[in-house]
């Protein structure tokens, strides 16, 4: 096997500092391209290099990118399991490239090096009848490596592209990132990419200019192949079309497994839904009949071929397959794909309802967990940026992020203007328009998400690395404000109001954008203290101070305990935020409850709003209010998503078939479950980082949850028979906890057998058994 080698953190900072031209092997190489290519040209181009081993090697490292994405192999076999890679960015400012150990695929004598280039992110064209969210390129598909030979003896040989490298057109005859891909197997050459093959009617590459960003080493997980579906129903609603249900939706790709004739080709429409006919729909995606997403399989002829897509990925569950030509059989899969981020949590109840919730919820964040959080994984495919901050809990009790959010904090930094703004989406593949480049919302992640990965990690290095980029954020805020009141953007986006879901609704720009303000201004305090930027912290102090003066007097109602116009949304952010007076702290949370109570328990706040509900309702002592939320009767609800056959999160929340079925957006229920339910809440910037504090509602009677942390696995479980509970916790060793009962069982309380009185705990590190009563 090889191995992929990954750099840490400390050099990629380094390399981040200095010009990489100086600082990585890939100095001395070239970017080499397909002769005279174009950006527009549909195929693919293939490099290969032979060279001869003539000594004992004692390692071999290959340093290797491709653009737009790239699969490299060594005398036939390949060596990037990675799929989508490099990982995206700005290719502008910073380019990732990946070191793999090949020693034991070299061998003496001839050997050959093989890349295959797709195009990707880098190169977004627009192609008739093939859909795509935009049109933007950085260039014409390129590549550059590195090889270095050491031998036993010492001495080195360098391997460098340049123009000795060959290059011929590939099998991959149309390659899009949003359009699917096209591979014509009657093009391949057999054994293009080892030593023996004659490749005299291939042409010298050309060598090519750099997109110019910084070449840079991978930083995150790769992204791999996680699961496979096998078809779990076969129909046939029309002569000639065949429809497969792979069961649930997912990201990744299909599979096939084909026997037929020589030419013969097999049409794959992927979709998350099927129109009333029985047919693909691609309309969730954005996809039309006349611009659709599309994989073409062009059979060799030679027994049974098996083939899935290489530079692109779909989110989907139904396959529409079309063929023309002799294919004699057919067999197709599902190929499930995201970053190799570890598994840190596991949760499960008592409920079915939420324990379905769970997984819904979790299936659309690994869908859209690729090197940057996408919206979605079909129609666009874009790292809106909201969502890293407002969902970051929900995702980091669930999985280990902490390169991933490292990433993200650079793609936000290398879209930043220069004027201090940060766009919605990062990369900044495509520029939006209005609220939907510009909304604070989003932009505030450039604090907000390195802020929630503090509060996980407790690693300060992301928050030091950063600094200067969310200090120039919070100038930029200031600038548009109104003494410190911002009123633009896009507000509480897909709130439930009058009108189909969009820009806020119920709740005023200003609330929002001047409440993600304030939350910045407050969290920069810390964070110019773990920084060493102590002389900013009194001017974030005081500029939060303004800012919640005039956020009360512009949006406060003190005759009725209202913020705005009572939206959940409205009341609910003032009161997670600490922006409601002490004294109007219960009354704003009891009308936030009237208006849930007043609209049957249903969610009227959207993708900004929700996060704070599900937080105010938590922090609050009413998590019974957020349990009769998860399902009420009817629209909108996630229970109702579930009952209409969603395995996936939709994007609205009314599983409005017009939107997509797999985003994460309106996840922040899972965060609840963790902390509110099961009671683990974390935060590393706080004296006592642990707190257990479960919550017992509803008609559940069992939640149990555990989260790898940086000391080990927290775990808390409780199980209510009658009216006794049982809670077990445990508290990895080096750690500390603040343990509180539930709230309604205060009596006959004891703690490990002996009877206690106490109501809450400051424990070190063990296993803790309480039997608390109502």
């Amino acid at each position: 096997m090889f191995k992929q080698l990954w750099l840490t953190a400390a050099t990629v900072c380094a390399l981040c500092a200095t010009s990489p031209a100086q600082n990585t092997a890939l100095a001395n190489a070239h970017w080499i391209a397909a002769p005279a290519s174009d950006p527009a040209m549909a195929e693919m181009p293939i490099f290969r290099r032979a060279f001869v081993v003539r000594k004992p090697i004692a390692s071999a490292t290959l340093q290797i990118t491709g653009l737009g994405q790239y699969e490299a192999s060594i005398n036939g076999n390949q060596i990037t399991q990675a799929k989508i890679t490099p990982s995206w960015s700005n290719y502008r400012k910073r380019i990732y490239f990946a070191t793999y150990d090949i020693t034991t695929k070299l061998h003496r004598g001839q050997n050959a090096i093989g890349v295959m280039l797709g195009n990707g992110m880098y190169n977004v064209v627009k192609t008739p009848g093939r859909y795509t969210k935009f049109v933007g390129s950085f260039g014409a598909p390129k590549m550059i490596a590195h090889l270095d030979l050491k031998f036993t003896d010492g001495t080195h040989q360098f391997i460098d592209s340049d123009a000795a490298w060959m290059t011929a057109p590939g099998p991959i005859v149309f390659s899009s990132t949003y359009g699917g891909e096209d591979y014509d197997a009657t093009r391949e050459q057999s054994g293009w990419n080892t030593a023996g093959f004659d490749d005299h009617a291939w042409t010298h590459a050309a060598l090519a200019d750099s997109p110019g960003g910084m070449l840079m080493p991978e930083r995150i997980e790769p992204i791999v192949l996680k699961d496979r579906y096998e078809t779990q129903r076969i129909t046939h609603p029309q002569d000639g079309v065949t429809i497969y249900d792979l069961g649930k939706n997912f990201a990744g790709f299909p599979e096939i497994t084909v026997r037929g004739e020589r030419g013969a080709k097999v049409t794959l429409l992927p979709g998350e839904l099927l129109a009333a006919d029985g047919t693909v729909t691609q309309r969730s995606a954005g996809a039309y009949p006349d611009r659709r997403v599309e994989f073409n399989y062009t059979l060799r002829g030679h027994g049974e071929e098996t083939w899935s897509p290489r530079f692109t990925y779909y989110g989907f569950r139904y396959v529409e397959v079309h063929t023309t030509g002799n294919v004699q059989s057919l067999k197709i899969a599902g190929q499930q794909i995201h970053t190799d981020a570890r598994t840190d949590g596991t949760f499960t109840s008592s409920s079915q309802t939420i324990n379905q919730i769970h997984t819904l919820i979790d299936r659309a964040i690994v869908s859209n967990m690729m090197s940057v959080l996408t919206d979605c994984p079909h129609r666009e495919k874009l790292g809106w940026l909201e969502e890293a901050h407002l969902m970051g809990a929900s995702i980091m009790y669930n999985h280990h992020v902490a390169k991933l959010y490292a990433k993200i904090e650079d793609d936000m930094q290398d879209s930043q203007l220069e004027n201090g703004m940060v766009p919605d989406i990062a990369p900044e593949f495509t520029v939006f328009k209005n609220g939907f480049r510009d909304s604070p919302e989003w932009g505030a992640a450039v604090v907000l998400a390195p802020w929630t990965a503090y509060q996980f990690y407790g690693d300060p290095a992301p928050l030091r690395e950063h600094y200067a980029s969310m200090k120039h954020y919070l100038e930029y805020l200031k600038s548009k404000s109104d003494n410190g009141y911002i009123a633009y953007g896009l507000g509480d986006w897909y709130d439930i109001g009058p009108k189909r879901a969009g820009i806020s609704q119920l709740t005023s720009l200003g609330l929002t954008a001047t409440g993600v303000y304030y939350q910045s201004l407050v969290a920069m305090q810390t964070i110019a203290r773990v920084t060493g930027h102590t002389d900013d912290v009194a001017m974030w102090q005081q500029e939060a101070a303004n800012v919640k003066r005039v956020f009360n007097e512009k949006l406060f109602h003190p005759d009725t305990n209202q913020y705005d116009r009572g939206s959940q949304t409205a009341n609910a952010m003032p009161l997670v935020l600490g922006l409601v007076p002490q004294d109007r702290r219960a009354a704003v949370l009891a009308n936030l409850v009237a208006d849930i109570r007043a609209h049957k328990n249903h969610v009227t706040a959207g993708d900004v709003g929700f996060h704070y509900v599900v937080r105010a309702l938590t922090d609050g002592g009413r998590s019974d209010v957020l349990f009769d939320m998860l399902d009420p009767a009817g629209k909108p609800s996630y229970g109702d998503q579930i009952a209409h056959g969603a395995t996936t999160l939709t994007e609205a929340w009314d599983s409005d078939p017009r939107e997509s079925q797999n985003h994460f957006m309106l996840g922040h229920a899972e965060e609840w479950f963790y902390r509110g339910l099961a009671g683990i809440d974390l935060d590393m910037s706080r004296g006592v980082p642990i707190r257990i504090a479960p919550s017992v509602v509803g008609d559940v009677t069992s939640a149990s949850a555990s989260y790898q942390s940086k000391w080990g696995k927290i775990s808390s479980s409780w199980k209510l028979q009658d009216d006794t509970l049982t809670l077990r916790v445990t508290i990895p060793t080096g750690a500390e906890a603040h343990i509180v009962a539930p709230r309604g069982f205060d009596h006959a309380i004891t703690k490990n057998g002996h009877p206690t009185e106490a109501h809450a705990w400051e424990v070190k590190s063990g296993t803790y058994l309480f039997t608390l009563k109502k």
